[in-house]
């Protein structure tokens, strides 16, 4: 499982001035007096009265269609128990934050302050005209049983108890996979399930649709056995699961002889000693999060044979929640069902079982390190990271709610999976690539930090390491270090290089005299110099102690490339190293050039940074589109800085006909295909990709205006040319993004 510190978690959670993870944003245009008008009044005034004639006009005119309500009272807090209603909102964004990535779905979380359960479904109920569905969230058993079961007979919406039938759909896809791999059929198993709340029940009534024996599941609490007669800690769910037997009365008793056990209780309850008891080739779901009910390696070392899986994501076959309330509701909401049946959940399970059969995607193997994934023993369920999940899922659900009679809308399936791909923007990808193709190389790689002693720097390294990305060296004082790690709370032990202390220090700077001894730097000067973090660290790639160096987070940007140019120039073959920034927008990705280093780029200057920013494109699986960019198009107003633009197109078209590049071009024509296609047809660019300024201001405005008014995400800056891997840090960059560019670091180093 992904590790963090307390003041990670509150930071993400605080991060830019803006708390919280959720924010409303405007679908349409609000530019002029007539949006105006048309938002609001008068002209709100006619989809009232249509919606008024036909309530299912509300699903035409409004957001009802693709809103959901996660509502909790907080008492059943996943890890937490019983925090109250307003402690549990945090938890219930993130739900929100969720069911946008995955499956693009508005949500507003409902926190009700009541342990009322006729309250609740009062409430519910009153505010369910605003919704397409409702999903119910960390609401305790028994009383999340009922609230579900009367919204369920008053609503026309879905109503959906994540916490009862999320697990169940995942974990029946992951029993249905395991259990063909070893050769065994639901109607012959024992299953035992650790655990009697609303997870427990529901895992249990679907591996009964799977084909389990109602009689061969056994259900164990923290009284022990369920069975016919017992007293104590009864309800009428669990009723319909007690067992008549009188042999069977502790989880050692249950487990005994079993095939398959699911945990959904607390860690460490399931023994290994227990696990020694089970039939041949044992089945374990140990599903207690954050800690399982027995660790993997626990269970593998008492059992060879043995197929586990857990809900933590450090180890093989996650039960993750994510593989199923996002694609449920999306395929729910787009028929406008009225209800999520229980056909349709076993429909969402089966393809999930039916898809961690296909062949894997390169991009899904490279976001979990690389290596190989195929279905297995320890590949039984997809990934969550896996796009095809939404193209499998959702559109089994909108399926099966037609064949079921719950759909209020009839669509084709084969359209509605390409709509699905549409929603799908590969911006964010971009960031996954990055870190996924470093931690390909092992973690091996050392990246060298100058910044060492800057909490934000140590805390990415823990991160760095503990990911797996790279092996971070810290440069700075040891004494400090460990200060600021006994401040962070910090039980991590960083390798740091203090160059005041460095044994190999003559050496560094014999060989930095050895570079720079007819600049009129003197051996004595040297040793001195050498102590200079930026020098030490660039020098520390010369001599093979780190393979990439990062710096720049209190340092001025030419306090970092100046020393490592010094120290390792350029790429053989480039003259000069440029700057690139990935700008996502939405779903488009760009590459904005030169916004760094070159002030201002002769013509020959700039068709090398756009040849360079192009193959860096190819590098990351962009097919370069390259526009050169002006204030002319195409000569319309002849200048000396258009001139050196056009001059610079004709360099790049005659040395790389392989790139598809043209200009010089404004801004508006480069990136808006229309009018390409409208007024310039002889252009083989249209939608270009990687836009190369005419000069550093430019590249320099654009992309910050970009980033700060049109929220777009900025990946960067990424040094092009160096003769080395060294990357430069903008000043304050946050944990994430001191990661992302250690990342891109150890990319460069790997492709040397």
């Amino acid at each position: 499982m992904a590790k963090f510190t307390r003041e990670d978690a509150l930071e993400y959670h605080r991060l830019k001035g803006k708390p919280g993870k959720v924010a409303i944003v405007p679908t349409k245009p609000m530019d002029t007096q007539r949006d105006l008008s048309l938002a609001y009044s008068p002209g709100v005034a006619e989809p009232v009265l249509e919606i008024e004639k036909n309530p299912e006009d509300a699903y035409e005119y409004t957001s009802k269609g693709n809103l959901v309500a996660v509502v909790s009272n907080g008492t059943a807090i996943l890890g937490l128990g019983d925090r109250g209603a307003l402690a549990s909102k945090p938890v219930m964004e993130g739900k929100g934050v969720l069911f946008k990535k995955f499956a693009d779905i508005d949500v507003f979380d409902i926190e009700l302050d009541s342990h009322d359960p006729d309250e609740i479904i009062k409430v519910v109920a009153a505010i369910s005209p605003t919704f397409g569905g409702i999903n119910l969230e960390d609401i305790k058993a028994p009383e999340c049983f009922y609230i579900e079961e009367e919204l369920k007979k008053m609503l026309n919406i879905p109503v959906f108890h994540d916490d009862q039938h999320g697990t169940a759909i995942i974990s029946s896809a992951g029993l249905a996979n395991a259990l063909e791999i070893v050769g065994k059929k639901h109607e012959e198993i024992r299953l035992v399930i650790s655990g009697a709340g609303a997870s427990a029940v529901s895992c249990a009534e679907l591996a009964i649709s799977w084909g389990v024996r109602r009689e061969n599941i056994m259900l164990v609490d923290t009284k022990g056995v369920v069975y016919k007669g017992r007293k104590e800690g009864m309800n009428k769910y669990k009723e319909r699961l007690a067992v008549d037997d009188k042999g069977h009365r502790t989880l050692a008793d249950a487990v005994r002889d079993s095939d398959v056990f699911y945990g959904l209780s607390v860690a460490n309850v399931l023994s290994p000693e227990m696990v020694k008891t089970m039939a041949p080739d044992p089945i374990i779901f140990a599903m207690a999060n954050p800690d399982p009910e027995i660790r993997p390696e626990l269970a593998k070392e008492a059992r060879k044979d043995v197929i586990i899986a857990t809900g933590r994501s450090d180890y093989a076959n996650q039960v993750n929640n994510v593989l199923g309330f996002p694609f449920i509701f999306r395929g729910a909401l787009d028929v406008r069902a009225k209800q999520i049946n229980e056909e349709m959940k076993f429909a969402a399970s089966k393809a999930l079982a039916a898809l961690a059969k296909e062949d894997v995607p390169d991009s899904v193997v490279r976001a979990y390190g690389g290596e190989t994934i195929k279905f297995g023993r320890e590949y039984i369920i997809p990934k969550p990271l896996d796009p095809r999940v939404l193209l499998w899922e959702a559109p089994a659900v909108a399926e099966m709610g037609m064949k079921t009679g719950m759909a209020r809308k009839t669509i084709d399936i084969d359209e509605y999976r390409e709509q699905l791909a549409f929603r799908q923007g590969k911006g964010e990808r971009i960031r996954y690539f990055f870190q996924n193709k470093a931690r390909s190389s092992g973690g091996k790689k050392r990246v060298a930090f100058a910044e060492g002693e800057e909490l934000k720097i140590i805390r990415a390294a823990y991160q760095i390491q503990e990911e797996g990305i790279a092996t971070p060296v810290l440069i700075g004082r040891q004494s400090v270090i460990d200060a600021q790690l006994h401040q962070l709370g910090m039980d991590y032990q960083p390798q740091v290089v203090d160059p005041n202390t460095f044994e190999r220090a003559e050496a560094y700077a014999k060989a930095y005299h050895e570079i720079r001894q007819r600049k009129g730097v003197t051996l004595s000067d040297s040793l001195k110099k050498v102590r200079d973090p930026n020098i030490f660290g660039s020098l520390m790639v010369k001599m093979g102690d780190a393979e990439a160096f990062v710096s720049g987070l209190t340092y001025d940007y030419p306090d970092v490339i100046r020393p490592a140019l010094q120290v390792h120039h350029t790429v053989p073959g480039v003259t000069r190293a440029a700057g690139v920034y990935i700008m996502i927008v939405e779903d488009k990705v760009y590459l904005f050039t030169d916004a760094t280093v070159n002030i201002d780029p002769t013509a020959e200057d700039l068709a090398e940074i756009a040849i360079l920013a192009a193959d860096f494109a190819r590098k990351i699986e962009i097919d370069p589109h390259v526009a050169f960019l002006s204030f002319s198009n195409f000569g319309s107003t002849p200048h000396p800085l258009s001139d050196k633009v056009r001059k610079a197109v004709q360099m790049v078209k005659s040395r790389r006909p392989d790139l598809r590049v043209d200009g010089e071009m404004q801004a508006d024509t480069a990136v808006v295909p229309e009018i390409m296609e409208e007024r310039y047809p002889f252009s083989a660019v249209r939608d270009a990709n990687v836009l190369v300024f005419p000069s550093l201001e430019s590249a320099n405005i654009a992309y910050k205006l970009l980033s700060h008014l049109g929220n777009a995400k900025a990946i960067g800056p990424i040094l092009l040319g160096m003769g080395a891997p060294v990357h430069v840090l903008q000043t304050g960059d946050d944990v994430n993004a001191i990661v992302q560019i250690a990342s891109v670091a150890v990319m460069d180093a790997m492709g040397r």
